[in-house]
């Protein structure tokens, strides 16, 4: 017989808490899915534990997404999508952060395939993540101004309007 998604959750949840009373702050259960909300300060031991610790055995690190919940605060939510290989498990941790402060511990040193998936959501979403080894633009030039998935970003992109006499001495000089 195997167990059920919320019973994995639970040996997930008990995990987490036993290592730390706050590493927890919310357990979202939908279709099937388990996500653990964590703080933002809590992440990266809360990651460590889920690959360490022998009850888990979150080894593969499938993908790292954002979403941006503008204009509701906390803005920004960070998807990390872990998967147990031996334990045939999967399971999300989801990390809040305001849109004034979009910081949090990159997870590189835990998983080593999180460099280029964090990189991606610098470039495009603007959260910056402490102790990235090589945190720079990785889809955009490195002089691109914004982060084009951001829901205030300007949907056709910023544009230099021409002044009217640009366009009059355009024009003149045809």
């Amino acid at each position: 017989m195997t167990e059920s998604s919320s019973q994995k959750a639970i040996v997930v949840v008990e995990c987490l808490r036993s290592w730390s009373q706050q590493a927890v702050e919310e357990v979202i259960e939908l279709r099937g899915e388990t996500t653990v909300v964590v703080p933002r300060n809590l992440l990266q031991g809360a990651a460590e534990r889920c690959r360490a610790d022998s009850k888990l055995q979150f080894n593969l690190l499938t993908d790292a997404t954002c979403v941006d919940r503008y204009p509701v605060e906390p803005r920004f939510e960070l998807n990390y999508h872990l998967v147990s290989i031996p334990r045939r498990d999967r399971v999300r941790l989801q990390v809040r952060l305001t849109g004034q402060d979009p910081v949090v511990d990159s997870l590189v040193p835990v998983w080593p395939g999180a460099n280029w998936l964090e990189r991606e959501i610098f470039d495009l979403f603007g959260v910056r993540f402490t102790g990235h080894p090589d945190l720079r633009r990785i889809l955009l030039p490195e002089d691109w101004e914004g982060y084009p998935l951001r829901k205030d970003f300007p949907v056709e992109g910023f544009r230099d309007v021409p002044s009217s006499g640009d366009l009059f001495k355009k024009n003149s000089m045809l």
